[in-house]
C-alpha cells in the first residue's frame, strides 16, 4: 500500500527563535525610551485581559509600554551605579520583580496617577479566579433562562428541571461562595447568570523621574468592595453587602432551617410508611 502524503511530520528544530538579537534590540529600544520620555512607571495587572490591555496602549499612544523581560530591560537600565545610563536608574531597575510592565511617558505624574486610579474594567470571572461575592438561587422559576439552556444547566451542577416550559430550580442552590476558587463550572454559571465578578485595573508601584533621578514608590490602593452577595430571583438579582458576622449568623440560621426541613421530611417518610 502506497504511503499517504498527508502523514507528513514536520520538524520544528529550524523553527527561529529570538535569541540573541531580540535581547539587544530590546534593550536599545528601552535606551531608546529612557532619551526621550520625562518619566518611567513600573506597574502590575489585576485580572490581565489582553484585549483589555490593548485598549490601554491604545488610550497611551503617547508613551511608551513594555511588559515581560524583566531581566533584559534590567539590564538596559543598569544593575549598578557603575553601569546605570543614567542617575538613580539603578534603583529602579530592582523594582522589575515577578509580573510587572513599564510604562514610559513625558505626561506628569499627577495626569498619570489620576488616569490609572480611575480606569477600571469589568469582566466576567475565570476559572482559578477567587469569588468576591457568595451567589445564591432562590427556589422557583428562573425566567431569565429559555427552556433549551435546561440540559446544559443541569450539566453544570444546578438543581434545574423544566416545569411548564420554564427552567426550574427544584431547590435553592449555592453557586460559589466568597472568597474561594471558582471551578470551570462555576465561572459558566455566572457568566450565563450576566454576574461580572472580575475587575481588570492596573496599579502604579514605582515611578523614576529623569530630572533629579529620584525614586517614587507608590501606595497600592485596594478597589472598595460593592457587594459580597448576590441573591438570584425569579427574574432579579439582590445585591447586598454583608458583613462577617451578619454572615455568620445567616449561615447558623440556613444550617437550623436545614435540620427542620431534613426533620418535616423524615416525619411525612415515617408517615407515610
Amino acid at each position: 500500500m502506497p504511503k499517504s502524503k498527508r502523514d507528513k511530520r514536520i520538524s520544528l528544530t529550524q523553527t527561529k527563535k529570538g535569541g540573541l538579537e531580540a535581547k539587544q534590540n530590546l534593550v536599545t529600544e528601552v535606551r531608546n525610551c529612557v532619551e526621550k520620555y520625562d518619566r518611567i512607571f513600573v506597574f502590575s495587572v489585576c485580572n490581565m485581559r489582553n484585549s483589555k490591555l490593548k485598549e490601554v496602549r491604545n488610550a497611551w499612544k503617547h508613551s511608551r509600554f513594555f511588559f515581560g523581560k524583566n531581566k533584559v530591560m534590567a539590564l538596559a537600565f543598569g544593575r549598578s551605579p557603575e553601569t546605570e545610563i543614567m542617575n538613580g536608574l539603578y534603583k529602579f531597575s530592582t523594582k522589575l520583580v515577578n509580573e510587572v510592565g513599564v510604562l514610559f511617558t513625558s505626561k506628569s505624574k499627577e495626569d498619570v496617577v489620576d488616569w490609572f486610579d480611575k480606569y477600571s474594567e469589568h469582566d466576567y470571572a475565570r476559572t482559578g479566579n477567587i469569588a468576591t461575592s457568595t451567589i445564591e438561587l432562590d427556589e422557583g422559576p428562573l425566567v431569565q433562562f429559555s427552556h433549551a439552556i435546561e440540559p446544559h444547566l443541569r450539566k453544570l451542577g444546578l438543581p434545574v428541571a423544566l416545569k411548564k416550559g420554564v427552567v426550574t430550580m427544584l431547590q435553592s442552590h449555592t453557586v460559589c461562595k466568597e472568597n474561594e476558587k471558582l471551578t470551570a463550572e462555576q465561572a459558566k454559571v455566572l457568566k450565563l447568570l450576566k454576574i461580572v465578578m472580575s475587575q481588570f485595573s492596573i496599579h502604579l508601584q514605582y515611578m523614576w523621574e529623569k530630572d533629579g533621578g529620584e525614586c517614587s514608590v507608590f501606595d497600592v490602593k485596594e478597589k472598595e468592595v460593592m457587594f459580597n452577595k448576590v441573591r438570584v430571583t425569579t427574574d432579579d438579582q439582590v445585591y447586598d453587602y454583608v458583613e462577617s458576622e451578619q454572615k455568620e449568623n445567616m449561615e447558623v440560621e440556613n444550617v437550623v432551617k436545614r435540620e427542620k426541613t431534613v426533620r418535616r421530611s423524615l416525619r411525612i417518610k415515617n408517615k407515610i410508611h
